[in-house]
């Protein structure tokens, strides 16, 4: 890989996917899964009702199997969840009763890279819109001066190529800009700095934009209006999911 690509001359970085994960995070003090819509912020609610998260890759098939040996429930693909049933939609994991101690939550973006950053990182965070201050004052709090790796998940295209996704660069600004990325003598790369900056762009009408971006529509017109609702609800959470032994739990 070209080491330009690495942008390993910065503190702060920020890059698309599992291939720029596996650029910029390997070997930093903390790198930052972003998938707005929906892992990181199934992931959030999760843990604000007691749930701890196992990441699992999405087209591994042995998620069933990694449920039992774990003990835990296994969330399902939105289309099969039925009435009851938990997905990656975070309303029902709010309405499941009761909670489970655990999930195994596949996902194709935000899943696959957390646990593909598992071993790679000092300690792989999720984040989203709705906790994004509180990870970015973990991680200012716990690694004072750290190198950090924001990476923006995004969605994929038909034939499997990424497809960036602006709500995942909302997300990832917000988080950069509360460690204080915005500002080229913050140490930050010119792209975490371009994050920055899009989330500063809209933070005066977040549920509206995020409604309004091209994911949004198409969950809502998959009938997942209140996955987007969920998503837009900037700094309602405090919980920080750390990735723990490959279970996300509340970081400390």
């Amino acid at each position: 890989m070209n080491e330009a690509h690495r942008q390993g001359e910065y503190r702060i970085r920020f890059d698309w996917g599992l291939v720029g994960a596996e650029a910029v995070a390997p070997g930093v003090d903390v790198a930052v899964v972003v998938d707005v819509l929906s892992f990181s912020t199934t992931v959030s609610v999760a843990l604000d009702i007691g749930t701890e998260v196992i990441p699992y890759r999405w087209d591994d098939g042995g998620a069933a199997d990694a449920a039992r040996r774990a003990g835990a429930a296994l969330a399902v693909g939105r289309s099969q969840a039925g009435d009851d049933g938990i997905s990656l939609s975070p309303g029902t994991l709010r309405s499941a009763s009761p909670s489970p101690k655990r999930l195994v939550l596949p996902s194709p973006n935000g899943s696959t890279i957390a646990a593909a950053l598992a071993d790679r990182a000092g300690h792989c965070v999720a984040a989203c819109l709705r906790n994004a201050p509180a990870v970015a004052e973990w991680i200012a709090h716990h690694a004072p001066g750290a190198t950090v790796a924001v990476v923006a998940a995004g969605e994929r295209w038909p034939d499997g190529a990424l497809r960036p996704a602006v709500e995942d660069l909302w997300g990832a600004g917000y988080v950069l800009d509360r460690l204080g990325a915005g500002e080229a003598s913050s140490g930050s790369s010119p792209e975490a700095r371009a994050a920055v900056a899009a989330w500063r762009a809209i933070t005066t009408d977040v549920p509206d934009t995020l409604r309004d971006c091209a994911s949004g529509r198409e969950l809502i017109a998959a009938g997942y209006t209140g996955d987007v609702e969920i998503a837009a609800e900037a700094a309602a959470s405090r919980s920080v999911p750390l990735l723990h032994d490959g279970v996300f739990v509340c970081g400390e």
